[in-house]
């Protein structure tokens, strides 16, 4: 039981930080680019309790690290009013993108941190420490990838939406009412009939892989400098 707890403890705390800072990335650069409603709404805390979904974040991820299922979770969203922004259409697409250059960014941070901590203390390196570093790197690699699927409401599609031609991409807002939907529709219904489809092991998780192979990468060289 003490095992199980600190695993999904070493899952869990990983997981907070990263959807933590990829949602105040987003108020942060939305506030930069003229549009305060999250700092109004005091959502601008790196204060867990402030974004924590008692689901999303907590009770659904350490479900699934007791199962031994792949780990998704959420947070609450930062409030955005892309209307107050001074370039609606651009800064949406930048504060979008926000989120998952944080977690790309964070993801570096762990590597460089697990070759520090490696490559000082060696086979005496507490193993807690070591995957918890490695858990927090590869989830924000997933995050960010994951968050950058072109579907509503992730981040992928506020990008995507203003790449479109402006026609285009009022009609492509039309399905955000409906984005939970296609959600469970694409990524968790379809799946479970015909799992050749999984949107995630065939489009997210290769990605994953070989961005988390270079993280590693990046950790080995600094241990062994």
């Amino acid at each position: 039981m003490i095992e199980t707890v600190i695993q999904a403890a070493a899952l869990i705390v990983p997981l907070i930080v990263a959807i933590v800072f990829h949602e105040v990335a987003h108020g942060w650069v939305a506030r930069a680019l003229g549009d305060p409603t999250a700092a109004e709404m005091k959502r601008l805390s790196l204060n867990p309790l402030r974004h924590v979904d008692p689901v999303g974040t907590i009770i659904l991820p350490g479900f699934l690290a007791l199962v031994k299922a792949p780990v998704l979770g959420w947070a609450k969203p930062v409030p955005v009013n892309k209307w107050r922004l001074r370039n609606p259409r651009t800064g949406m697409m930048i504060v979008a993108a926000a989120g998952p250059a944080t977690n790309f960014v964070l993801a570096a941070i762990g590597a460089v941190l697990l070759g520090l901590i490696v490559g000082v203390y060696g086979r005496e390196t507490s193993e807690f420490v070591v995957t918890n570093l490695i858990n927090f790197l590869q989830i924000n690699v997933f995050l960010a990838l994951f968050n950058l699927l072109p579907l509503p409401p992730f981040d992928g599609s506020h990008i995507v939406e203003g790449l479109l031609p402006p026609a285009a991409a009022e009609k492509f807002d039309r399905l955000r009412p409906y984005g939970f939907g296609l959600i469970i529709l694409l990524l968790i219904v379809l799946p479970s009939f015909v799992p050749s489809l999984s949107i995630v092991e065939s489009v997210v998780v290769p990605p994953v892989q070989w961005a988390v192979g270079h993280y590693l990468a990046l950790a080995e060289a600094v241990a062994h400098l």
